[in-house]
């Protein structure tokens, strides 16, 4: 399989779910507005730490910025945009229904952004990304075979997923509590509900475990086995896929993001949260995005850049 076509379709997927998950953030932050005290303000500066955006912008700037700012490569418009380009250099390994999928997506989000209704109606977009970006997943996994390419693919989501999950809780600790066992304020309850929801978590959670405790929140969005948008199940799921590609069994790891994407996988697997709780909820989840990244960089020196490396060596030849 080229290395063009399977960074073209790692990327796809991931721009996609980045779409998605901006608009989580978003939405949740603008609901919680409604229900505590304090200035928009400031409540968008932890928003952007979280999405790793240090923009000097504030209120409804912010908004424009995240969303429909086509200068941001950040911004809702710009991934879409982003996942259209790759999706056309790989058209040739989609299914009609993906590629029409991607077009539609990328026209609502334009069409929205030259009309400004993003700010007169912003639940309505960002519930209209979240649900564009779900028909994308459903499409592919119906309508492609689940062979190297998807598995690409799904790797790219599910990378992008777990990262953003760590992010979401990440905006929870920013926005009120240093630590995970710094419980105490009237709002914390409604903050941890608005995490949950953010993530379409809150109704699994409440069958599961009933009341909001804080800490089986946490544990609940970083390592529950079966929720799809834990950061556990995310990782999980993405070395098989991984393996799926190379190969090998789950255990062996002979290339860097296999022993990365491993490791990473065993640490969640064996997590304690009490030792998480003792130093710090904020510290940990900066640990694992951390270790996400490393993982998407040894995705790209192990699959995607070798197609460089051996051009380079036949002109030096």
């Amino acid at each position: 399989m080229l290395s063009r076509v399977a960074e073209g379709v790692f990327i796809l997927n991931r721009c996609i779910e980045r779409a998605e998950n901006i608009a989580r953030v978003l939405d949740v932050n603008l609901q919680l507005e409604l229900d505590l005290p304090g200035t928009g303000d400031e409540r968008w500066t932890p928003i952007l730490a979280a999405l790793g955006d240090e923009a000097p912008v504030v209120g409804g700037d912010v908004l424009h910025h995240l969303t429909c700012d086509a200068g941001n490569p950040n911004s809702i418009l710009s991934c879409v945009r982003t996942a259209r380009d790759h999706a056309a250099s790989v058209r040739e390994i989609l299914s009609s229904e993906c590629w029409e999928q991607v077009g539609e997506f990328c026209r609502m989000v334009e069409d929205a952004a030259a009309h400004d209704r993003v700010a007169s109606a912003p639940h309505e977009f960002f519930t209209a990304v979240k649900k564009a970006s779900a028909l994308f997943v459903g499409v592919s996994y119906l309508t492609m075979s689940h062979n190297e390419p998807w598995h690409f693919g799904r790797l790219g989501r599910l990378l992008e997923r777990a990262d953003a999950t760590s992010r979401l809780l990440a905006v929870k600790v920013h926005l009120h509590l240093p630590e995970l066992s710094d419980i105490g304020s009237p709002y914390d309850e409604i903050l941890w509900i608005a995490v949950l929801k953010s993530a379409s978590a809150f109704e699994m959670y409440r069958k599961a475990h009933g009341r909001i405790s804080p800490r089986r929140v946490a544990a609940f969005l970083a390592f529950d086995r079966k929720f799809p948008r834990s950061m556990r199940y995310c990782v999980v799921k993405a070395e098989r896929s991984l393996h799926a590609i190379t190969g090998r069994p789950i255990g062996s790891y002979a290339s860097q993001a296999e022993q990365r994407l491993g490791r990473l996988r065993l640490e969640m697997e064996t997590a304690d949260l009490d030792e998480i709780a003792e130093r710090g909820l904020q510290e940990s989840l900066s640990a694992y995005q951390g270790q996400l990244r490393k993982v998407g960089e040894a995705m790209r020196t192990t699959f995607f850049a070798p197609q460089v490396k051996a051009a380079g060596s036949r002109r030096a030849g």
